[in-house]
């Protein structure tokens, strides 16, 4: 079978075009993702036919639950479609259908006939606590208690099509993950788990972000996160409507737009390797 391996900032994606989604998908992406015995990866990302858009995204974690959503590889998908000749040369503009955020439209930057980087409208984000979801009925849920433990954390919910909570702390870099992590995902307050984002905002358009993906655990780089953490920051008066936010794997640039409620997330995408693995 032959793949393509992607990433976005670190969060790295293994490619596959395919004319319909595999009935065995998400067995192939834990088999697939595996660092040891497969190629290794986040997730697993089928480039698909739509009737919506010029083509359809599904993604597939490591764990073999699917996401709705994932910014990172929305952006590798683009890369991967106009690299690889499947829209004309001269398109610099694409759409992508999720199943999270629906049609996504996308703006190609060039360099050398490849695309560079990508600017993706996210859509408009969902703060009604049920439609995240989370357990909590209030709109939005603003720094909402979470225990876990003996330890309290103030979260901010965000959904970007996929669910996030944003906790803010004085030290985002050093939060130790691997422990709060799983126990946030897995949270009773998230019926369908949760993306779980530590953030400290250094300026009004600056801020260190570390994330726990649902289904992946500790990644470099996480798209729709770094818009729910700018969204929950202007919400908690932290951040202005656009900024940097800077991730282990590097820095993505977040604009919430007043005029039409939308998120804009600008960043890069690049190819690994391509090879063929025996299946």
């Amino acid at each position: 079978m032959n793949f393509t391996k992607m990433q976005g900032l670190g969060n790295d994606f293994i490619v596959l075009e395919r004319a319909e989604l595999p009935a065995d998908a998400s067995a192939q992406a834990i088999r697939l993702c595996d660092r040891n015995f497969g190629i290794g990866a986040d997730g697993l990302v089928y480039i698909l036919p739509s009737t919506k858009a010029d083509y359809v995204m599904r993604i597939m974690n490591a764990d073999g639950s699917e996401a709705e959503q994932c910014g990172n590889a929305v952006r590798c998908a683009a890369k991967y479609i106009y690299d690889n000749g499947l829209v004309d040369a001269d398109r610099t503009e694409l759409t992508i259908e999720t199943i999270g955020a629906g049609v996504q439209p996308l703006q190609l930057e060039l360099e050398g006939g490849r695309v560079k980087t990508v600017r993706v409208d996210m859509g408009e984000p969902v703060l009604e606590g049920l439609k995240v979801p989370t357990t909590v009925d209030a709109n939005p849920v603003l720094e909402h208690p979470v225990q876990v433990g003996e330890q309290t954390f103030l979260f901010t919910a965000v959904s970007m099509g996929n669910p996030h909570c944003v906790i803010f702390v004085d030290d985002a870099v050093g939060v130790e993950l691997s422990q709060w992590g799983p126990l946030l995902e897995h949270h009773p307050l998230f019926p369908r788990r949760v993306n779980v984002e530590f953030a400290t905002p250094r300026s009004r358009d600056y801020a260190d972000m570390r994330v726990w993906e649902r289904g992946a655990g500790p990644t470099l780089a996480c798209g729709t996160g770094a818009c729910a953490t700018l969204v929950a920051g202007v919400l908690t008066g932290r951040m202005d409507r656009k900024g940097i936010v800077s991730l282990k794997g590097g820095d993505l640039f977040i604009e919430w737009n007043e005029a039409n409620n939308r998120v804009y997330m600008t960043g890069p995408a690049e190819t690994v390797f391509t090879g063929t693995i025996l299946v």
